[in-house]
């Protein structure tokens, strides 16, 4: 089984090493990793919106491909997961295919958000607070998939680069798809 490894992964200062440990993981369990990177592509002499398009063509194409869907949900660039991972997720979920997740970050959603009144934040917004670790729209996609999610809290020097939920998470997916 093809399992496209989505997250803010591509972001870091070496994304193909980090694309490299998960895959091995990945294999270890008995699946394929597929990385957003593993699609050649020839970005050059396009305008930065023609590039963009690409990418996103790119990663349709290699989701649709994929059997399953796992998700880095620590929270990228505030107190939420990266934007395009959670698109993606909901792509995932769209075609019936397994969606899991994990976070490095153990935290509830409602816990990340600084909230000056119990339920609202610094602009009088209600925060959700359903127990769940991100909004409820992506953990919705998770269990009504019949997929699962794993959340730890990682110390700060490795937040991104830690495998070890992300492990975990490959093992659940092995034992429910595999067995």
């Amino acid at each position: 089984m093809n399992i496209y490894l989505a997250g803010p992964d591509v972001f870091l200062p070496e994304p193909l090493e980090a694309a490299r440990a998960k895959k091995e993981i990945c294999a270890k369990y008995g699946f394929v990793g597929q990385f957003p990177f593993d699609n050649a592509l020839d970005l050059s002499g396009l305008t930065p919106v023609e590039a963009g398009l690409a990418i996103y063509k790119s990663n349709i194409q290699l989701m649709d491909r994929c059997d399953l869907i796992v998700a880095n949900m620590t929270p990228f660039r505030g107190p939420s997961m990266d934007v395009g991972t959670a698109f993606e997720m909901g792509y995932m979920a769209a075609q019936g295919k397994p969606v899991f997740g994990y976070s490095n970050d153990g935290r509830l959603y409602g816990d990340r958000v600084p909230q000056p009144t119990p339920e609202h934040d610094e602009n009088n917004l209600f925060v959700e607070q359903f127990g769940m670790h991100d909004n409820l729209m992506l953990e919705g996609a998770i269990y009504t998939s019949s997929g699962d999610f794993q959340g730890k809290q990682i110390d700060t020097a490795s937040y991104y680069t830690d495998l070890s939920v992300f492990e975990a998470v490959i093992q659940l997916a092995a034992a429910k798809l595999l067995s």
